[in-house]
């Protein structure tokens, strides 16, 4: 990657936990001959002022070389949501739990912006899911799933690839992943995970009312289309874990597979079979 000369930021709502980690960026990429634009929200959020090399108050999605994300996975996929299809991509760094999408962890988040400046990364690109009902579209760079309301009796939800019923399941709800947000909440599910790389994408089920519910991997190419077959019950939709809408009784809505949205800095180390590793296998020697 040749050196980068423009960038911007995103972070999580605590600012106090990512402020040293911003004035560390801003004084690097001055140090780079880099120029970081800020949008009014980061701006208002870090009491940020315009200086050499620091731009604030920058309105609407910034024209940049490179995208930092200081959080965790919420924020990663806010960033490559707003830069999706775009080629601009995202230098994550963790600031919260597990952090599966993030390049590095906040302990080495200098090294980490020292190396992003000098151009030494890879761009991993990632797909996505493109949904679409009777209220919009959305595009979810993890997962899309469809969950029955609190205090609501159970989802009853029908399934179809292309033409082709597959099933009616009485169930809590269902999730539809890319291989990104395999480990997510398609893992909770019990459904398999993807390696990036992986063309295609999942459903599995929550809480599933049978014996017989089972994990479907879905070719990129195929439809899926969820059905509230319920005669009283709406169900809510949310993409990346972001409420998006509700499913009325007898709606539907479908999901499609896109590939080369989401752009994924990683350095040398931090690939697929490293996170899976790391991550989990952290996660595990928590418990």
């Amino acid at each position: 990657m040749n050196p980068v000369r423009t960038a911007t930021v995103l972070t999580h709502r605590r600012p106090s936990e990512t402020r040293p980690a911003i004035d560390a960026l801003v004084a690097i990429a001055r140090a780079a001959g880099a120029t970081m634009f800020v949008d009014p929200e980061e701006t208002r959020k870090h009491r940020l002022e315009h200086a050499p090399g620091l731009e604030v108050d920058v309105e609407g999605r910034i024209d940049v070389d490179i995208c930092f994300a200081m959080g965790g996975d919420g924020t990663i996929l806010t960033a490559l949501r707003r830069y999706a299809g775009t080629g601009v991509p995202v230098f994550a760094v963790n600031f919260g739990e597990i952090g599966f999408l993030a390049t590095v962890d906040r302990e080495e988040a200098e090294s980490g912006f020292t190396r992003a400046f000098a151009g030494e990364f890879e761009v991993l690109s990632l797909p996505g899911i493109v949904l679409t009902g009777a209220s919009g579209d959305w595009l979810a760079i993890n997962d899309v799933s469809i969950h029955r309301q609190p205090g609501n009796r159970v989802a009853d939800l029908a399934y179809a690839v292309g033409a082709d019923e597959i099933g009616r399941v009485r169930c809590d709800g269902l999730a539809v992943a890319t291989p990104a947000g395999s480990t997510g909440y398609n893992l909770a599910n019990g459904g398999p995970v993807m390696a990036w790389g992986v063309a295609g994408f999942v459903v599995s089920f929550i809480a599933p009312h049978s014996l017989t519910a089972r994990a479907l991997v879905v070719a990129p190419t195929d439809v899926v289309t969820v059905h509230n077959r319920s005669q009283e019950e709406s169900v809510d939709v949310t993409v990346d874990g972001r409420p998006v809408c509700t499913l009325a009784p007898d709606e539907e809505i479908e999901a499609r597979f896109v590939d080369d949205q989401g752009c994924l800095a990683q350095v040398a180390g931090a690939n697929f079979y490293h996170r899976l590793r790391e991550k989990f296998g952290r996660l595990s020697s928590m418990q």
